[in-house]
């Protein structure tokens, strides 16, 4: 208490930012972030060239044993020494996000050899989690807004209930608000951008907000597709892929597929200069945009892409 009298330190809970004097009279602002208990297990950098560490040598300690909440670029540093730490085990058997650890085997025993590994790992680098925090021996586990199964990646249920109680917009912000939200989701939904094409006009600038009869019809069926959003399989990236697309005036449309299941829709509105491209254009497009978004899941696989326009076949025959 001596030392916020002294400063004249003020904390605002609202904004979550503390005022206070620095010793030549300057006012200084420190804005924080929501804490994370993985940063305290980071070792933290000298002090020397931090301004409000110097101005105030009696709060701050000459070295900071751990990586302080609010830091810039903390979440970030965090995510670099996860990869590092885990880089042997990374797309094997280990997937991170962060302070997020998922770990998937085919079996239980070699799942128990996997979690022997991990956990062995994150001690040799003084990487502790907290148990009561920990799942282990899931059959489906939730991972960024998806259940992931055997079975395969669903929406999950608990995070859409926001879109589903979303009242009918009434300006330009909250529409942007929700086509953010369900736009998420779009790989689980066939046609999305056809589908959001009323409600994205109301973007575009200099259109006036007018909520017709067509864009409720565009927010009600967003709704009920997600309500009704199938499962899609997990790629296996040692067998080949097949994408299906397809062009229209009113947008590009594709499918990626493997032993004939689904695994991601895909779809976007034509720009302004492709609305002027003939059939030929427009189609050889869809097959480069397929290309673009999936190229992830392609590069280095074999794949064969289909589409309904014939003479694209002969695109690698002609003489540039």
């Amino acid at each position: 208490m001596e030392t916020l009298a002294k400063w004249d330190v003020r904390i605002d809970c609202a904004k979550r930012t503390v005022h206070l004097t620095a010793p030549d009279g300057q006012k200084v602002e420190v804005s924080a972030i929501e804490p994370s208990g993985c940063l305290h297990q980071m070792e933290a950098k000298p002090t020397e060239g931090i301004r409000v560490v110097c101005e105030y040598p009696d709060v701050f300690p000459d070295e900071l044993p751990v990586m302080s909440f609010g830091l810039t670029n903390a979440p970030a540093y965090f995510m670099n020494l996860m990869n590092k730490v885990f880089m042997e085990y990374l797309d094997k058997f280990v997937v991170v996000f962060i302070d997020d650890i998922l770990i998937y085997s085919k079996t239980e025993e070699e799942h128990e050899e996997h979690l022997r590994l991990v956990l062995r790992r994150a001690r040799d680098h003084k990487l502790y989690a907290k148990l009561s925090k920990c799942e282990f021996w899931l059959d489906q586990v939730p991972f960024l807004g998806h259940i992931v199964s055997k079975g395969g990646i669903m929406v999950d249920p608990s995070k859409i209930s926001s879109v589903m109680d979303w009242k009918v917009p009434e300006v330009v912000k909250e529409v942007r608000g929700f086509l953010g939200l369900a736009g998420y989701y779009r790989r689980f939904i066939e046609s999305f951008s056809r589908i959001a094409k009323p409600m994205t006009s109301l973007l575009e600038k200099g259109v006036p907000f007018n909520w017709t009869k067509e864009r409720q019809a565009a927010f009600d069926e967003l709704k009920k597709r997600l309500t009704t959003a199938p499962v899609l399989t997990l790629p296996d990236l040692t067998k080949s892929f097949t994408v299906y697309c397809d062009a229209s005036k009113e947008g590009l449309g594709c499918v990626l597929m493997q032993e004939g299941k689904v695994i991601a829709y895909a779809s976007r509105q034509l720009r302004k200069h492709e609305v002027n491209y003939p059939t030929h254009d427009l189609e050889l497009a869809a097959c480069c945009a397929c290309s673009k978004i999936w190229r992830h899941y392609l590069f280095g696989n074999k794949c064969e892409i289909y589409t309904d326009h014939k003479s694209l076949k002969y695109i690698f025959t002609r003489m540039s």
